[in-house]
């Protein structure tokens, strides 16, 4: 203990073996209060989206025997929806669908995952040449009925994978049906 005392008066007695603090120019000198360059370099902001759903988000809202609603836009007919926008679709039926008529879901950037389409009141089978040549092209192909390919391209679009549906409307009455009434 005698030691630690001697020390330390002698520590106190010669300040020139004190070791100052380094004061380097470039970084800031904190008190305690930050200014705008300390909270610049210090406290970065982190943002955290809870909604992660861009504007351009296509949802499909309802359909008839005429056509869909899709984001507040009427669409008569078959349509092809893709993530940022909407085309008439140049098919009669099922039967309709060659290669040709899915050329422009492979054309696109960025890349779509998965296609929906939606065959009209029934899932009906497509030609196996089209799914062949889809698969090639790295495009995932879901065939379902119209009401079911509607339902699942706003849940694939909900989960954000880059989906594009082609839809032919299913023929009977003229009322719209909402999605949310056809699901429960």
């Amino acid at each position: 203990m005698a030691t630690v005392l001697a020390l330390r008066s002698f520590y106190r007695a010669r300040p020139s073996l004190r070791c100052l603090p380094v004061q380097f120019p470039w970084a800031p000198r904190r008190g305690h209060r930050l200014s705008p360059a300390d909270d610049e370099l210090y406290q970065r902001t982190h943002i955290s989206l809870l909604e992660r759903e861009g504007f351009q988000t296509m949802y499909i809202d309802s359909y008839n025997s005429r056509g869909f609603m899709i984001n507040g836009n009427r669409v008569l007919g078959p349509c092809a929806v893709l993530p940022h926008s909407l085309l008439q679709w140049n098919v009669g039926s099922h039967q309709d669908i060659t290669e040709e008529s899915f050329s422009l879901f492979w054309m696109l950037e960025p890349r779509i995952e998965i296609v929906v389409v939606g065959t009209g009141d029934r899932t009906e089978r497509l030609q196996s040449r089209v799914l062949r040549a889809m698969r090639q092209r790295g495009i995932a192909v879901e065939v379902q009925d119209t009401p079911n390919a509607c339902a699942t391209f706003n849940f694939l679009c909900n989960e954000g994978r880059v989906t594009g549906a082609a839809l032919i409307p299913p023929p009977g009455g003229t009322l719209p049906t909402s999605l949310g009434q056809a699901t429960q």
